[in-house]
């Protein structure tokens, strides 16, 4: 269930915050909620991985038809072009 919450934000940065999201196809406010899910989860954190990165996780959303081993043998191949 959805609920609306109401922030206290300087307006300049509210508006970097809207180009970014416009320019990474994706909502605000589904920024935001990835951000605060990543924060408050009790997962472990892999120390190996910086905090940028580990803040990151679940912003990606893949097409369903997304081949992994697919993708990554193609972007393989392309490296290690002969």
């Amino acid at each position: 269930m959805n609920t609306k919450l109401t922030l206290t934000i300087e307006q300049a940065v509210i508006k970097k915050a809207k180009n970014y999201a416009k320019e990474k196809g994706r909502s605000l406010s589904d920024i935001i909620e990835n951000y605060l899910k990543s924060i408050t989860t009790d997962q472990e954190v892999d120390e190996d991985i910086s905090p940028l990165v580990n803040s990151l996780r679940g912003s990606f959303k893949a097409p369903e038809d997304f081949d992994y081993k697919k993708e990554l043998s193609k972007g393989l191949s392309q490296k290690y072009r002969v």
